[in-house]
């Protein structure tokens, strides 16, 4: 027998065990990832253009890794003042994504379209620690 052969043997065992370790470490830091949520309050003021907004957005916010939770709903106050206009809410996988979408060069003009439209509000809230 070679005696190269037992000692290849061990330095590939071992490179494959810290490929594992490696990708079991990634995919552990994938499921802990934080989400992150885009909130917006937003009274619209030119109901026409603000619907091309909601066209052009949805697929941006998707191509993102983004979700709608809220978009519009009922709302109630229960201590405060209840938000002018419409509440959207948006999830994302991390405050990354959340943040490249809203700098993303398909959303800013997009984003304009809004901001002619609307009075809004926009914040970006980091989720809880799966």
């Amino acid at each position: 027998m070679n005696r190269a052969g037992p000692f290849t043997l061990l330095r590939t065992l071992t490179l494959c065990l810290g490929l594992i370790a490696a990708s079991a470490h990634s995919q552990k830091a994938e499921q802990t990832m934080t989400k992150a949520y885009i909130v917006a309050e937003i009274e619209v003021i030119d109901a026409a253009t603000y619907e091309g907004y909601k066209r052009a957005v949805a697929p941006i916010v998707s191509s993102y890794g983004g979700r709608y939770l809220v978009r519009g709903g009922q709302t109630e106050a229960f201590e405060g003042q209840k938000p002018d206009g419409r509440v959207v809410i948006l999830e994302f996988p991390s405050m990354s994504a959340a943040k490249s979408f809203l700098n993303s060069d398909e959303y800013l003009p997009v984003a304009a379209i809004r901001q002619k439209s609307t009075k809004s509000r926009l914040f970006v809230v980091e989720g809880m620690p799966q």
